[in-house]
């Protein structure tokens, strides 16, 4: 208390008083502020590019999806070989998460593939969409009968048909005796465009199949007349349980154009598309995290299935490898030459950026589930056009299937060689031909081949079996 007695009489005596120094208080306080300190050299801390690689979410998930491809076949083959009888029932169980992944992709297609065409299409002119509807058709057809022509020149050239194949594996016959002819079947091809029902469209396309009909004919010879019975083949159309993918699309494309034509009157239902869209490409998104738990599953439930590994490998290993050879020279000569030639461009880093998008293809073995990932890798990782792609994409998945024709060329020839046939230049035509278009009409789902390889034997009159 006497501190602050005599603090408060001290300031009451010097408060009538002139202050002398009228410096200002805070340079009385610093007078070291004009005092000029001397530079420090600029250091720059060098950033970690692998930290900043793993901070995106796009390079995890690349790192996951491919890590569980390669995990999936190490597993998978090292079960194989320690378990080789392996009921069904396990393969089923182990399969379920892949299954999983598998019906979640599908859940999208339909969605995808319907907002995806139309509001790329409503957002381009007539002029845009014509000439980029011409380039990637003529692509697609250059491509596939290229995977042809390429499939032809490997088989013919390796030559893995021999007949003790045919005699080790057995005779037994694995196709329907009900497949379509060539004819019926493209004919189905333009049925599944135009289809009559597009609500049906979703779950069923038409599919025709050979049955035999007992018609009574009668016959007149001069005054007799007698009556037979003739038993005659007719081709008949069912709807089977697979989306209509190509009439969708065609669907689509109409709907989209018809939009464009309406100009502002149509814009509520292309904003209603476009929104649509966007929220599928977020439910891609969500998916994508638990992919490589279901490719791992999925890849390790497709090996553990196979009946004998071992068996399948030595006899058809050598068509195998011309597959897969082919599938590889096409990839990284045709397709990124090309590239190359039309975008002055170095392929390597497009391809780059659609990484996730090929594992994913390898892992499921669908171009229709690997589509909403296409979607995400070319949009948001290489930065093309939305207009593009949503046009381009769910046509080239539903035409574009150059792996599938090469394929069915190597496969036609093989059955030729096991057989001891020998195919004519005119008859290798009409196989690169029928596996193009056969290629065209494919589904778009896992194994679509099989289905079509009927239309690519019976086009050179092979054994169907």
């Amino acid at each position: 208390c006497h501190c602050y007695q005599l603090i408060w009489e001290e300031d009451r005596m010097t408060a009538g008083h002139v202050v002398i120094n009228e410096e200002p208080r805070s340079e009385r306080r610093r007078p070291w502020r004009n005092v000029k300190m001397p530079k420090l050299p600029h250091v720059e801390v060098p950033h970690n590019k692998c930290c900043d690689w793993f901070r995106k979410a796009d390079n995890i998930q690349l790192l996951l999806t491919v890590s569980a491809v390669v995990l999936g076949l190490i597993i998978g083959f090292f079960v194989k070989t320690a378990y080789p009888n392996i009921d069904r029932r396990t393969v089923d169980l182990v399969s379920f998460p892949g299954e999983l992944l598998m019906n979640m992709l599908k859940m999208l297609i339909i969605p995808l593939i319907t907002s995806s065409l139309i509001s790329g299409l409503a957002n381009l002119d007539t002029k845009s969409c014509g000439k980029i509807g011409t380039y990637a058709l003529l692509y697609y057809f250059f491509t596939t009968f290229m995977a042809v022509i390429l499939g032809i020149i490997l088989v013919v050239a390796i030559h893995p048909g021999h007949p003790a194949i045919k005699e080790d594996r057995g005779d037994t016959d694995i196709a329907s005796k009900t497949s379509p002819h060539t004819l019926d079947a493209m004919l189905d091809l333009f049925r599944n465009m135009f289809p009559e029902n597009i609500i049906a469209a979703c779950t069923k396309q038409v599919s025709s199949e050979m049955i035999n009909v007992t018609v009574t004919k009668t016959i007149i010879e001069g005054n007799k007349t007698r009556v037979i019975d003739v038993v005659e083949e007719l081709s008949h159309a069912r709807l089977i349980d697979n989306t209509n993918v190509l009439g969708l699309v065609i669907f689509s494309i109409a709907f989209g154009l018809g939009i464009a034509s309406m100009g502002k009157k149509g814009r509520l239902m292309l904003d209603f598309f476009i929104i649509m869209n966007e929220i599928i490409m977020r439910l891609v998104r969500v998916i994508m995290w638990y992919a490589p738990i279901g490719i791992v599953f999925l890849i390790i439930g497709k090996i553990i299935g196979i009946d004998d590994l071992m068996s399948t490998v030595r006899g058809l290993g050598l068509y195998m490898l011309t597959v897969i050879t082919g599938l590889f020279i096409h990839f990284f000569v045709t397709l990124m030459l090309l590239y190359f030639v039309i975008c002055r461009k170095n392929p390597f880093a497009y391809f780059r950026g659609l990484f996730q998008a090929f594992f994913m293809a390898l892992g499921t073995g669908s171009s229709s589930a690997t589509l909403p990932v296409t979607f995400k890798c070319l949009e948001e990782t290489l930065g093309i056009d939305a207009r593009v792609t949503r046009f381009v994409l769910p046509i080239g998945a539903t035409v574009n299937m150059d792996g599938t024709a090469l394929y069915e060329a190597v496969a036609c020839i093989f059955i030729a060689q096991i057989n001891e046939l020998s195919l004519s230049v005119g008859q290798l035509v009409t196989v690169s031909i029928t596996a193009t278009l056969a290629a065209i009409g494919a589904a778009s789902v896992p194994s679509a081949g099989l289905v079509t390889m009927v239309m690519v034997l019976t086009s050179v009159g092979l054994p169907i079996r």
